[in-house]
């Protein structure tokens, strides 16, 4: 499986005059891992799919929930 929320270190040199950052994290799609799109997928049915914006359930990939101060 794959993981869609990718988080780094940013690097903070020791002449740096500024503080140093947190975390940052960015969000990857899932057609990143899919490769060739493989025969006979599962499908939604149509409501949904219209619902979620694909026809197929591997790339769906619903926004993140935001982060709310105080919840790290």
């Amino acid at each position: 499986m794959y993981t869609p929320i990718k988080c780094y270190q940013p690097y903070h040199g020791p002449n740096d005059p500024c503080p140093p950052r947190k975390i940052a994290c960015y969000q990857t799609p899932p057609n990143l891992y899919l490769g060739f799109q493989p025969p006979n997928l599962p499908q939604f049915s149509i409501q949904e799919a219209l619902y979620k914006g694909t026809l197929w359930p591997c790339l769906f990939d619903p926004y993140p929930t935001p982060v709310q101060k105080g919840d790290k």
